[in-house]
């Protein structure tokens, strides 16, 4: 695997209990510093790429390689100790705690305050809001901030990937379009981004790579800018072509 592969998924099957796989022996890298983009009608197994990275879900059988090391079938907070992060559908902030405590509370894991005040000091640098609004009670922001508070809590830890399920859901456009920045501030800041998004084509302008699925497998992939000019992706996974 060339050593710029932050995250590889190979050949990976995976379902839910004993029903039939959502995943057929799909395989996807994400290279460092890159903004992969993951596109495809409901059902075509996005999330569960996601869950079977961040290990959520087991695979029945492949590869999920992080950083060079197999880590098929750890858990979260392993695969969170090596370096991936994964900020879930919706809002997960704790809104009862305050900003100063959620993004806290993702950093969990570091060793002691003295790391801490850094990685706090450069999440705040990244997301202004969350510099802001340190000691507001996060159920007080709007949605677009709260998404930027997860973002901070994700980035606590100076992960090597993130993981960003659906980030812009319930945002109006503006909002949506700061989103879109924070993900590009990421990958500025030497992270590589694995994304499912429902505004596939914007997040696709914003995404170096782009993947489609549809059932459960690869159906193409490439440079996102390729596939937002092709007219027959466009037209099957996009919602056709934008009007002039």
């Amino acid at each position: 695997m060339a050593s710029d592969v932050v995250l590889e998924l190979v050949d990976i099957e995976a379902g839910y209990g004993k029903a039939a796989l959502v995943l057929r022996g799909l395989s996807i890298q994400v290279r460092r510093q890159e903004v992969v983009c993951l596109v495809g009608p409901n059902g075509a197994g996005k999330s569960t790429v996601l869950k079977v990275a961040s290990g959520m879900l087991r695979p029945r059988s492949g590869q999920v390689v992080l950083n060079g090391t197999d880590v098929t079938g750890q858990g979260p907070q392993q695969l969170l100790r090596g370096g991936l992060s994964h900020v879930l559908q919706g809002h997960s902030v704790f809104k009862e705690m305050t900003v100063e405590e959620n993004i806290r509370l993702g950093g969990f894991s570091l060793p002691d305050q003295s790391v801490m005040a850094e990685r706090i000091e450069f999440v705040q640098s990244v997301f202004p809001v969350v510099a802001q609004r340190w000691t507001d009670t996060a159920g007080l922001l709007s949605g677009g901030q709260q998404k930027q508070v997860e973002f901070g809590r994700a980035m606590i830890v100076q992960p090597d990937v993130v993981l960003l399920d659906e980030p812009s859901m319930g945002l109006d456009p503006k909002r949506t379009a700061t989103i879109f920045e924070e993900v590009d501030r990421m990958r500025q800041n030497g992270v590589a981004v694995l994304i499912v998004e429902q505004n596939a084509r914007r997040a696709l302008e914003m995404a170096d790579i782009g993947c489609v699925l549809d059932l459960g497998r690869v159906f193409a992939t490439g440079p996102a800018a390729d596939l937002l000019a092709d007219p027959k992706l466009s037209d099957l996974y996009l919602g056709g072509r934008p009007s002039a």
